[in-house]
């Protein structure tokens, strides 16, 4: 059984406001580097690594991102863009306590970049809002655990014993890959998601982890992180995940059922 990498011992500190001081955050938690993100137009996660010392700053003035270099439909011509951390998304990392991730919010120029993911959800949530209404979703993300690549080799699941033809629950794949699956859960769990089922799914080496629904900005940016710490897991556990659609011709793909409902106070209108 491969070692656990989740630290049991770690207490998260409670969710944090919007604005609340992150340099503060983290000599309080012992943060001592963080993730500030963002997901391009093609759903990539771009990140700069800021140290604890610096993070003022970066909260103040935000850190500089070249929008050319990422799917953000930008030029060479474009000025620098500027992602400020939004702190109340800030997750500190069950297996790298001193790490925290914190997503963030694009402007070039003083102005937000409006084709971006957080900034065209969050134009959506306020349309819902002033009808009353908080909107809702659930996702079920799928990925393969691969063997560990060399360039130029052809992928293969990590599992060569996972070979059903009809693999889909299947208990004894699962348990192959206990040790990564329930670091995952840890993970986590330790962050607030609720994970409340995990399974083996369709295709050879592909799984799939739930957890609670919540509102759609959250479940946004929890699904982000899910994938950086699925894949990070993975890597250190020594396999590779993908999320990719289709990344064998032969198996069934990675789906991912987003499940939304619409809410007015405690009332499902969808019921």
């Amino acid at each position: 059984m491969s070692l656990r990498l989740t630290n049991m011992d770690f207490k998260p500190g409670a969710k944090l406001a919007s604005d609340a001081n992150l340099s503060e955050v983290a000599a309080e938690r012992g943060i001592e580097f963080f993730l500030v993100a963002f997901v391009d137009l093609k759903g990539v996660l771009r990140t700069k690594m800021v140290p604890a010392s610096a993070i003022k700053q970066i909260q103040r003035d935000g850190a500089g991102f070249a929008p050319a270099a990422t799917h953000m439909d930008f030029g060479p011509e474009a000025a620098d863009m500027i992602v400020k951390p939004d702190a109340s998304t800030l997750l500190q990392v069950p297996f790298q306590t001193e790490m925290a991730v914190v997503m963030g919010d694009c402007y070039i120029e003083g102005q937000e970049v409006m084709q971006s993911p957080r900034a065209v959800l969050r134009q959506q949530i306020a349309e819902i809002q002033k009808r009353g209404y908080v909107f809702k979703t659930g996702v079920e993300a799928e990925f393969f655990l691969l063997a560990p690549q060399s360039q130029g080799c052809q992928l293969a699941v990590s599992d060569q014993g996972d070979s059903l033809s009809k693999p889909c629950y299947d208990a004894q794949s699962m348990m192959r890959r206990y040790g990564l699956l329930t670091d995952i859960v840890c993970t986590l769990n330790k962050c607030g998601f609720g994970v409340y089922q995990t399974d083996h799914e369709d295709a050879n080496g592909q799984f799939e982890i739930n957890w609670h629904y919540q509102d759609c900005m959250t479940t946004a940016d929890q699904h982000i992180f899910f994938k950086w710490a699925v894949k990070t897991l993975a890597e250190r556990h020594g396999f590779s995940a993908t999320f990719m659609p289709k990344p064998f011709s032969t198996f069934s793909g990675n789906g991912c059922h987003i499940h939304c409902s619409l809410w007015a106070g405690e009332k499902n209108v969808f019921e």
